[in-house]
């Protein structure tokens, strides 16, 4: 730790200010830009007006002056116990530093000092520099005057990787330098020099084809991007390689500090946990003797993982004076194949500075003598797109003192196994990290000016880095490009994955995942091509199951699920990220629809099961014989079958449109049937309307009058009690009309009911009694005891209703009786809740209670949230009445929130009354 006020200010990545060893907290990004501002001319007034075009550009706020000495105030907070001062003068504020305080002027010393030392020292001091570094110049700070900044900062620094390469390529150290000399190749594909100096650096390490294919390449992109042939410099790379040019010899020295990380990550944002956890696994104290430690980060393709890879170990650089290896091992590379462990050992001691000539061939030998160079050192390792644990093995150092990074798409179970690896999932970004992420990449200017969109953009975008780093390198590449057209074209499946297509392979969402998917088995890559267009948001394994058709489907999702193509976000229940579903569904096969029907006959046949034990008091709707191969999953009991319906109630949903849109209409109708107690219990309203609007139109293709008759009657029902009566009345008596003309009995008397009901909630009771009175005669004839006692408790409820209290509570105590003996639970309780009324009405307000918390209890035993929610304000009234200001106010707000999940407005409406009343 430095002394309490000594400060260090760091631009060459974050704007960072330390104090003592400790981040300073300089605010938000206006305000540190003004000390950006500030630091690019230590001890040299800058102007009020300079820092206010460099803080606001051309939008200065009205009172900008006064803003920006606001700033300056709580800067000066921020580094009250620093050795520095932010003063005014008559020219502007100046800030007082030694300017070797500052990473960036500290940079510039250290390569002055280089340009006069001799060839070693020079490279030393070059190599200290450049390790000042830590990722994108004023990284966070979106201004027109800091992107010039930055700009010349990055020539500035390009200039110095090229003369350190040009220092070590003379004194022979082209092994150490081959990772940083190619990668800055690759980075400036058209800066002659650096190609000149990747040409000789290959052939020096003994890769003379790779040299001159190399010398080939970028010949070709200068006359196609250029019109230019190769300079002096670059042919005369590509002569000395033809002649055999000798190649310098390093004389002995002391042992070798590689530095092979490639830059960190920018911008980068949020994952304090990761980060956090990262800490603790390799940061652990350790003794020698004991195991590397390793930690291994998963998760799919373009979700982050070398971005924190990368951000953790330049943030962490001083734990690890020794060195730092890295190699991509290209696991998932679509253009090339997995590095080999023992290509991968050859480029690690050619950077421990072994010589060609003392590498051993075999893969067990380099292994043994890298792990002898790295022993006793404190060194990271980072090994990047790792295939699988067995390219991974040979690669690790044998001593405590070395601490391993791993990344893959796969999840490295048998790296756990052998070595006791720590396995970090890296998930999708928060709401907030992604905002975030699109506020450093355009601005938050830009996104205020277009908020629908950039929330529609995260949306699509499902929290991917990849797919967001995409998306906004097209929009900020090109400022006049709306945001609104990018969305435009995500906002459409079919083209979403273009619109995330940034070209090349490494920037295209189709490129990264199809690597994954050409690293699947066959089962696996069949298996994910069926998941991608399969209904709803997850799926269950017995659902995978009938969809699969393989000897072990869990097996399957296992392989799926190591690669990270599918998360087990429940125990046995599997969904994939959005945009994975749509390359999956890009990827199925013309068989598709064809073997999309064995998921349709599955949810069908299981939830005919279902609504068996939810309301075995209704006639059984058989869908039909079992299909061969369909095996519904078991479901033994009412708890069970609630549980299942709770689970796949989205899966359905979308299951019955699938069905419609491939004409399947039994499958239609036999959902909506078989949904229908369930929507009930729950109170999911609008669902039961939207499943029978379905299920009518598969019946008025069907054409069968009783099956007509049942969609009209049920749609009828769902629609009065979800409060469009005028439509639900009107369904009904279509339903009665066709019961009647096919002499169906109980149809009638069901249609019957249900106006009962529907003129109830209108408010004509008259017509709502003689409904429910007809519906009682007919029921009376057809020996159904537990159609017999709703339809008593319905003649007695209209009967209280309209005030002949005494017929009423006869009425309903018959239908008590009849529901008791039938075991008619559902049928007791709401009798009880009749009864309630009648005794609140009477005036004998705790008989009344009592009704009411026993039907209430039987409601929620059953699960009954439909009739609990009416119950709950019933008994709040009778609170009410008898002055219990709190239990009622309790039970009519725990009614509310019922209606509200419910989506009863006109009952939300009515209640919330009772409670502001």
């Amino acid at each position: 730790m430095g002394d309490h006020n000594e400060v260090e200010f760091r631009v060459l990545g974050d704007l960072e200010a330390r104090i003592g060893g400790e981040t300073a907290n300089l605010g938000h990004s206006r305000q540190r830009s003004v000390l950006a501002a500030l630091l690019v001319e230590p001890n040299l007034p800058v102007p009020v007006d300079r820092l206010v075009d460099r803080v606001w550009a051309d939008h200065p706020p009205r009172q900008a002056r006064d803003t920006l000495y606001g700033y300056l105030y709580r800067l000066r907070r921020a580094l009250s116990s620093a050795d520095v001062e932010i003063a005014r003068r008559s020219s502007g504020y100046v800030l007082s530093v030694d300017k070797s305080a500052v990473d960036l002027f500290r940079f510039r010393e250290l390569v002055a000092t280089a340009r006069s030392a001799p060839d070693e020292e020079a490279l030393r001091l070059l190599e200290e520099a450049l390790g000042l570094w830590r990722g994108e110049p004023f990284s966070g700070l979106d201004l027109p005057w800091v992107d010039e900044q930055r700009l010349a900062l990055e020539r500035e620094r390009l200039g110095v990787e090229l003369d350190r390469n040009d220092l070590g390529l003379r004194l022979g150290d082209h092994h150490a330098l081959l990772p940083a000399i190619t990668a800055l190749a690759r980075a400036h594909p058209l800066d002659e020099r650096a190609a000149a100096q990747c040409v000789l650096a290959l052939y020096r390490c003994g890769r003379q084809a790779e040299a001159l294919a190399h010398y080939q390449h970028v010949r070709h992109r200068l006359a196609d991007d250029l019109g230019a042939d190769p300079g002096a410099e670059l042919r005369d790379a590509h002569r000395r390689v033809l002649a055999g040019d000798p190649v310098p010899c390093r004389p002995e020295r002391a042992a070798t500090v590689p530095r092979q990380l490639p830059g960190p990550p920018a911008p980068f944002v949020g994952r304090a946990a990761a980060t956090t956890r990262l800490d603790e696994l390799l940061s652990a104290p350790r003794e020698p003797g004991g195991t590397v430690l390793v930690a291994a980060i998963g998760g799919i393709g373009g979700i982050g993982k070398t971005w924190l890879a990368l951000h953790w170990a330049h943030h962490n650089l001083d734990r690890f004076p020794d060195g730092q290896l890295y190699a991509d091992l290209r696991g998932f590379d679509p253009t090339s194949d997995p590095v080999s462990p023992s290509s991968a050992l050859r480029g690690f001691l050619d950077a421990l500075g072994v010589a060609p000539d003392a590498v051993p061939a075999d893969v067990d030998a380099r292994s043994g003598l890298y792990r002898s160079l790295v022993a006793g050192r404190r060194m990271l390792v980072v090994l990047d797109n790792a295939r699988d644990t067995a390219q991974v093995l040979p690669l690790l150092p044998g001593s405590a003192e070395c601490a391993v990074l791993v990344t893959s798409r796969h999840q490295l179970t048998g790296l756990t196994a052998a070595h006791g690896a720590h396995l970090l999932h890296l998930d999708v970004l928060t709401a907030d990290e992604a905002r975030e992420l699109l506020v450093r990449r355009l601005g938050e200017d830009r996104l205020a000016e277009e908020g629908a969109a950039a929330g529609e953009l995260l949306d699509h975008c499902g929290g991917l880095p990849l797919a967001l780093t995409i998306a906004t390198v097209q929009v900020a590449s090109t400022p006049d490009y709306p945001l609104s057209e990018l969305v435009e074209e995500l906002r459409d499946s079919p083209t979403r994955l273009d619109a995330l297509d940034g070209g090349e392979l490494h920037a295209s969402l189709r490129g990264v995942f199809a690597a994954s998917y050409g690293a699947l088995s066959a089962a696996a890559a069949e298996a994910f091509r069926l998941l991608g267009p399969a209904p709803g948001p997850d799926i269950s394994l017995p659902a995978a199951a009938n969809l699969l058709r393989v000897t072990s489907a869990r097996s399957v999702l296992r392989e799926l699920r190591r690669a990270h193509l599918v998360q087990e976000h429940r125990p046995g229940r599997y969904r994939m990220h959005d945009l994975i579903r749509l390359y999956a569904a890009e990827r199925a096969g013309t068989d598709q629809v064809e073997k999309s029907r064995r998921l349709v006959d599955f949810y069908t046949h299981t939830a005919h099961l279902g609504d068996q034990l939810l309301n075995p008091y209704r006639p059984p709707m058989t869908p039909g014989d079992l299909p061969a191969g369909c095996a519904p999953h078991e479901l033994t009991d009412r708890a069970e079958a609630m549980a299942w319906f709770d689970a796949e109630h989205a899966n359905l949903l979308a299951t019955q449109r699938l069905a419609a849109l491939h004409g399947w209409d039994t499958a239609v109708w036999h959902i909506a049937w078989a949904l229908t107690p369930f929507h009930f219990l729950r109170g999911h309203v609008p669902d039961h309307i939207a499943s029978w609007r379905a299920g009518l139109a598969a019946a008025e293709r069907l054409g069968g009058t009783t099956v007509r008759a049942t969609a009209h009657r049920r749609l009828g029902d769902a629609c009065a009690r979800g409060g469009e009566i005028v439509e639900g009345v009107t369904h009904l008596q279509l339903a009665l009309e066709l019961a009647d003309g096919a002499a169906d009995a109980a149809e009638r008397a069901h249609a019957h009911r249900a106006l009962g009901i529907a003129w109830e909630q209108r408010g004509d009771l008259e017509r709502a009694l003689a409904h429910s009175q007809q519906a009682l005669v007919i029921y009376q004839d057809l020996d159904n005891p537990v159609w017999h006692a709703t339809a008593l408790n319905s003649v007695g409820w209209c009967l209280a209703l309209l005030g002949d209290y005494d017929t009423a509570r006869g009425h309903c105590e018959r239908a008590l009786s009849l529901a008791e003996a039938a075991g008619y639970h559902d049928g007791v309780a709401g009798t009880l809740d009749s009864l309630g009324y009648i005794a609140h009405n009477a005036g004998r307000h705790g008989e009344a209670i009592t009704h009411y918390n026993r039907a209430l209890g039987l409601f929620r035993a059953n699960a009954n949230a439909y009739e609990a929610a009416n119950t709950l304000v019933n008994l709040g009234d009778v609170h009410a009445a008898t002055g219990a200001a709190e239990q009622a106010r309790s039970a009519w707000q725990a009614a509310l929130n019922l209606y509200r999940g419910q989506h009863r407005l006109r009952e939300a409406t009515g209640v919330a009354g009772k409670l502001a009343g």
